[in-house]
């Protein structure tokens, strides 16, 4: 098992060359993280995990490789209190040992509460680099940020570009945005790499995603609209809809945050060729095996369809993620390019990967389905 300390162990540090601390496991991003840092037999990760995750945390290290998981340590902390909420001598011992920072704790989802996305996508930003600030010899703190902190602006959108005058669409959107000013300020004093994936969905391999919540909404309307019905486009669908895939944002994270090159920058990661709403809404409705979308909704029908019963139970706030597809902007990523030029690391076509998606979430839905009829059948008042 991984090892685990609690706020009276003492972190014994191994042979080792590189010691990464983590945040934000167990979503899935840290996790997929975690595994990309940890196929190097050299590094040792230290993932600050909040108690009410402790158990998730664990299923997880348990289900790695025995080597990986005697290099995975799970403190017990809280990334958005005072110093990760460790005790003075974790704090200390952390600093005087971290070459390495991933903060990747954040909230994502668009229908956080307010005060949530303020505590976990700022108030965590700035703990931890309170302990990049103290670490003796840190390399990098890599920012886990998102292209989106551009809001509503349109056109291209420049991996220098940050504060242009945009408004945040939603809740994510202002507290990502806040979060990355303080990293840029914090530049000053401190080696940060900031990184801004599009969209974040399923792995490209096995589909698997924490939510089913922005694009998702999409797949969930086809899956369960009746076979007959052509479903229509929510929007006119010329505008680009920027996914990628929850494994390949890893990959280049962990390359990225280890080369020197990087401090200093920001980083899109995103499709470089990305589909049209419509192209996306086309492929989806085929693996989902459903007649394929002619037309748009009007705006009325599409505050409709968004009262659909049951919708709610996997989507909790659609209209966010409307406005996103009907705002046309480009990302430019001629920083990721560059910096991973000779790798093997390229985003991978949507075309290549939606098949998986749609079937995990199919069996989410089915599963969800028999639940509910379980609980109908064993209720006595029925």
């Amino acid at each position: 098992m991984a090892s685990r300390s609690r706020k009276t162990a003492t972190l014994a540090r191994p042979s080792m060359s590189e010691t990464v601390v983590l945040t934000g496991l167990p979503n899935l991003l840290a996790r997929r993280v975690a595994e990309r840092l940890l196929d190097a037999s050299g590094t040792r990760v230290i993932a600050v995990v909040r108690p009410k995750f402790e158990e998730e945390a664990r299923q997880f290290a348990d289900g790695l490789p025995k080597d990986a998981r005697s290099r995975l340590t799970l403190l017990e902390g809280d990334a958005a209190s005072m110093d990760l909420g460790l005790s003075g001598a974790e704090f200390r011992k952390l600093a005087s040992e971290v070459d390495l920072i991933h903060h990747a704790a954040q909230v994502t989802y668009f229908g956080v509460d307010e005060r949530v996305a303020e505590a976990v996508n700022v108030r965590a930003t700035r703990e931890a680099l309170e302990l990049a600030r103290a670490a003796s010899h840190l390399r990098a703190f890599v920012h886990h940020s998102t292209a989106h902190v551009s809001g509503d602006r349109r056109g291209l959108v420049l991996e220098s570009e940050l504060d242009r005058g945009q408004r945040p669409r939603n809740v994510v959107e202002a507290t990502k945005l806040k979060a990355e000013k303080i990293v840029r300020r914090a530049a000053r004093d401190v080696p940060v790499i900031v990184l801004r994936p599009s969209t974040v969905i399923g792995d490209s391999v096995t589909g698997e995603v924490d939510r089913l919540d922005g694009p998702y909404l999409v797949v969930l309307i086809l899956l369960t609209s009746p076979n007959e019905l052509a479903m229509p486009l929510p929007t006119h669908g010329d505008a680009l809809l920027h996914l990628i895939p929850v494994d390949y944002v890893a990959r280049a994270a962990v390359t990225i945050g280890r080369d020197p090159r990087a401090i200093g920058q920001t980083f899109h990661l995103v499709d470089p060729a990305p589909l049209t709403v419509r192209r996306t809404f086309e492929l989806v409705a085929r693996a989902a095996g459903k007649r394929l979308p002619r037309g748009f909704i009007p705006a009325n029908v599409t505050k409709a369809l968004l009262r659909t019963p049951g919708l709610d139970r996997f989507v909790k706030s659609p209209r966010a993620f409307f406005d996103q597809m009907a705002t046309q902007v480009q990302y430019s990523a001629r920083n990721t390019e560059a910096l991973l030029a000779g790798t093997d690391i390229h985003a991978p076509r949507f075309e290549s990967y939606v098949d998986g998606l749609v079937g995990y979430v199919r069996e989410r839905v089915l599963a969800e389905r028999r639940k509910r009829a379980e609980v109908e059948i064993d209720d006595p008042l029925v």
